[in-house]
């Protein structure tokens, strides 16, 4: 799921759950899938500050840096 999709999903989410429309347990299940959309936004965020981060300027060319893993390794 791309972040775009996910993005829109949790937005429809909060709207519902503002609402106060639903059904308790429905809420909750809404809920719980705006954290999991949550955690999937911002791992992908993450991912994409670990690009960015690579994009090095240098004597006013661009050129990349080798990712490192969050273990250290190159990714």
């Amino acid at each position: 799921m791309s972040f775009e999709e996910a993005l829109a999903e949790l937005e429809q989410i909060v709207r519902a759950l503002e609402g106060g429309q639903q059904k308790l347990e429905e809420a909750i299940a809404a809920y719980e899938r705006g954290e999991a959309l949550r955690r999937h936004c911002e791992a992908k965020l993450a991912e994409v500050e670990e690009r960015v981060a690579a994009i090095v300027e240098t004597g006013g060319t661009l050129s990349l840096r080798p990712l490192v893993g969050r273990g250290g390794n190159a990714a």
